[in-house]
């Protein structure tokens, strides 16, 4: 196993406007701020996602609006190629690029397939490029979400359905071998709690075999859940009885509304964390349990929880871990958070974003959920605009000095 190397102690300023927005001219952020002074009105949320949706249904020539945009703002591109100019950028400020393909809704065998190759695009581009250190899929992208949760529920299988099962398998081994073979990381992500066992299953397995040597497949753990900072350390004990790494990506979650709602409609009692102060108890359990076994994990903390990156800082200075030791790295999600990726490059330590890509149509889902989170989450888009509203004035004062 590695060797924890000698700590480097380095304050982070998560408030100094002048690094969040480095990158950004005074024409880029005006226009970041009035999207997320758009945001930060809901009824003007609701409206302009209710009147996309018709306009993409009705086919009407919206793109011209939207691709210079939200688009812009949280995407890389359509395509990889596109993304590059996102990736340089972040690049040239110490911050990686993790490229998802955030197609979704895929139903069809013939869709799987092309998410497949398009994964398996990520991670070649990830072996050549300095600036991406992992890549990233959804299991629901390869398979379909009921054949998935029958699997969970144990149900039987059709001939069919083994075959697809069978299918599913090939195609998570494929990507995992392929990013085993150009030692690139790959994060799986986490999904419902109704197949979350399903794709543990699948990521276990694939951490069995190519997870010997070093770090490859990273498992995400959904802090949200009440049982999920059981399930890190039953996993990690799993991983050290059978001599592989534990890959662990650590989030709070995505879908807590979806889950207390078919809790309540099926009858079953709710998997989610009581209150906010739980889930931020157990995700700073979690990262200070990863630390603490840093000889068998390789972990991300996808957060933009500034305490939780704070605190995770402090504990690398106390256990004497560099910020630039591979084991650990932190994310955010493009055109959110820059005051934390920023910040935390320019401190050295290893962060990278999640950069979506696809075309344009199909990625819109996405963007519906983030316009949606960031009206839905607790202040995040006054955060983003107060923070753009300070750089602002920052910029106009310097400029009569």
């Amino acid at each position: 196993m590695e060797k924890i190397s000698e700590p480097q102690p380095t304050q982070v300023d998560f408030n100094d406007t002048s690094v969040a927005f480095a990158a950004k001219s005074d024409k880029a952020l005006k226009k970041m701020y009035y999207i997320f002074a758009a945001m930060n009105q809901n009824w003007l949320v609701a409206l302009g996602t209710a009147l996309l949706r018709f306009a993409f249904k009705l086919n009407l020539p919206v793109k011209w609006v939207i691709k210079p945009t939200v688009f812009n703002h949280f995407c890389g591109g359509e395509t990889i190629e596109e993304c590059e100019t996102t990736m340089q950028e972040l690049g040239q400020y110490g911050i990686g690029s993790i490229l998802d393909y955030s197609v979704e809704g895929e139903k069809t065998e013939a869709g799987f397939e092309h998410t497949l190759q398009e994964t398996l695009r990520t991670v070649e581009k990830a072996a050549a490029h300095p600036h991406i250190p992992f890549s990233v899929f959804k299991v629901t992208g390869l398979a379909s979400f009921k054949l998935l949760e029958k699997i969970q529920a144990k149900q039987s299988l059709t001939s069919q359905e083994q075959a697809a099962w069978g299918r599913v398998q090939a195609r998570v081994d494929q990507i995992c071998q392929f990013a085993h073979k150009h030692q690139v990381k790959i994060l799986i992500d986490g999904e419902e709690t109704w197949i979350q066992d399903t794709i543990d299953l699948l990521a276990y397995t694939m951490m069995v075999r190519y997870n010997k040597e070093r770090c490859i497949v990273y498992n995400t753990f959904q802090m949200y859940r009440i049982d999920m900072l059981q399930n890190l350390k039953a996993a990690y004990e799993q991983a050290k009885e059978n001599g592989y790494w534990l890959g662990a990506k650590l989030v709070r979650g995505a879908y807590i509304e979806k889950e207390r709602d078919r809790a309540e409609e099926l009858g079953y009692p709710d998997p989610m964390q009581p209150d906010k102060a739980a889930c931020d108890a157990d995700f700073d359990a979690a990262v200070a349990f990863c630390v603490d076994h840093l000889a068998e994990i390789g972990f991300c903390a996808g957060t933009h929880n500034i305490q939780s990156n704070q605190y995770l800082t402090e504990l690398m200075v106390q256990k004497g871990i560099t910020p630039q030791d591979k084991r650990v790295y932190f994310a955010q999600l493009y055109g959110m958070s820059d005051q934390i990726s920023f910040a935390l490059a320019k401190a050295g330590y290893n962060v990278a974003k999640y950069v979506p890509y696809g075309p344009l149509k199909a990625v819109m889902p996405y963007l519906f959920r983030r316009a949606e989170e960031n009206t839905s989450v607790a202040g995040q888009s006054s955060r983003e605009l107060q923070l753009i509203k300070a750089e602002i004035k920052r910029r106009k004062a310097a400029s009569y000095t």
